[in-house]
């Protein structure tokens, strides 16, 4: 079954203690694509900039991803630059500039708005909303959202939020949305605006799930480096509901395990900059890693 993504397409220069890199491929559509690609089919709704080169994205077309929801409009590509420290988990924003990014306004093509899977990458709310208004009753909406979002369109958010099946966010986002530093008041009084899941994403300490009025925790895969934590979430996102569209259903068996595939995916991510190991990721390389961590929690 196909997934439909509607987010952002960059440049990212991005510098860790292991290197820099300057107008690498970025964007949360992007990196969702490469990982939920491997799964399932994934049609892209965003916008580039006349400086962007279609050659960056062809190892996407051959990963059963459709670009002809993505418009090309006068300007530059959404850029954004970021700096790690020595401890990955901390960063500084050095610039962004949304260049065409700034006005894009959504057009999901006909023969995209009857998916059955849709994935409100972090974008403005209210384009969010534009996207389910141009869609008919997709099967399963999974919502990205950040802290920016959160402090300055809350009430547009709200409104995603009840017309969602799930929300993935951060530990920090999802106290900054609930109000309550208690992790388990926290997703239970998110749960009652109307999404049937939560999925709090917690970096290096892996994932929890929260659905059906229980919990399930899926710790990281465990790494010796970490290269780039960039665009890991997205991945995370990308593998997540690739592997769920890839079995076309969403119980709660197969929720757990997309969580873990999620985590999975997102642990090559990290170990090079940008999509560069993305590129060279299969599926069997992915589930050699889940039987992996299948061992690790089998007790």
């Amino acid at each position: 079954m196909s997934i439909l993504v509607v987010g952002s397409i960059a440049y990212d220069s991005v510098e860790t203690p292991y290197g820099k890199r300057d107008n690498a491929l970025g964007g949360s559509t992007l990196y969702f694509s490469s990982a939920a690609g491997i799964f399932t089919p994934v049609n892209v709704v965003g916008v580039v900039g006349d400086d962007f080169n279609p050659d960056d994205i062809a190892f996407l077309k051959t990963r059963q991803v459709d670009f002809e929801g993505m418009h090309q409009a006068p300007g530059k590509t959404f850029r954004w630059g970021g700096k790690y420290h020595e401890n990955m988990n901390k960063r500084d924003t050095l610039f962004t500039d949304l260049n065409v990014f700034e006005t894009f306004k959504p057009d999901v093509p006909q023969k995209y708005r009857n998916t059955r899977f849709l994935f409100l990458a972090n974008i403005d709310p209210d384009l969010q909303l534009d996207v389910l208004s141009q869609v008919n009753n997709p099967e399963l909406v999974v919502l990205d959202t950040m802290n920016l979002w959160i402090d300055i369109k809350r009430d547009a958010l709200e409104k995603v939020v009840r017309k969602s099946n799930i929300l993935i966010l951060n530990d920090e986002e999802l106290m900054d949305f609930s109000g309550d530093d208690n992790l388990v008041k926290a997703v239970r009084k998110i749960a009652a605006m109307g999404p049937s899941a939560i999925v709090v994403k917690r970096g290096e300490y892996g994932a929890l799930l929260y659905s059906d009025e229980r919990f399930f925790y899926s710790p990281a895969y465990p790494l010796e480096k970490v290269v780039d934590p960039t665009g890991a979430g997205d991945t995370f996102a990308g593998g997540f509901l690739g592997y769920i569209a890839s079995k076309g259903k969403t119980d709660p068996a197969t929720l757990r395990e997309a969580i873990v595939y999620g985590g999975v995916t997102a642990s090559f991510t990290v170990e090079d900059f940008s999509m560069e190991r993305l590129k060279k990721l299969d599926r069997p390389q992915i589930e050699k890693r889940f039987k992996i961590m299948r061992e690790m929690v089998r007790f």
